[in-house]
């Protein structure tokens, strides 16, 4: 079920940051400006973020699963379901935080 949101990630947003960091030069940078490498920084920490995410949903996922079974206690499968569940709820906020600061910048007027 989470195998799709793992290879959705975050290529589109590496993918550009990680061509333009080979470009980058040690010059100096005006305040306000972002410079390849910090580009290339936030866009790994969002992978890494995103890839945290996914190994905690699919634990929640997996101990589901094994107390179905009845291969794990129910204390085990309940922590690591309201894991996952927090886990998600924060990826949520995030990405609405997202979309309400796109949809800022986008009236902005020009």
């Amino acid at each position: 079920m989470i195998d799709a949101v793992s290879s959705a990630a975050v290529t589109s947003l590496t993918r550009e940051a990680g061509n333009t960091a080979a470009a980058a030069s040690p010059a100096v940078v005006a305040p306000g400006k972002a410079t390849a490498t910090q580009e290339s920084e936030f866009a790994s920490m969002l992978s890494s973020m995103v890839a945290d995410m996914t190994a905690t949903i699919r634990h929640g996922e997996q101990m589901s699963m094994k107390g179905i079974n009845g291969e794990a206690n129910t204390k085990e499968v309940v922590d690591a379901v309201m894991s996952a569940e927090r886990t998600l709820q924060t990826a949520l906020a995030v990405r609405d935080k997202i979309v309400t600061a796109y949809l800022e910048i986008s009236r902005m007027p020009i």
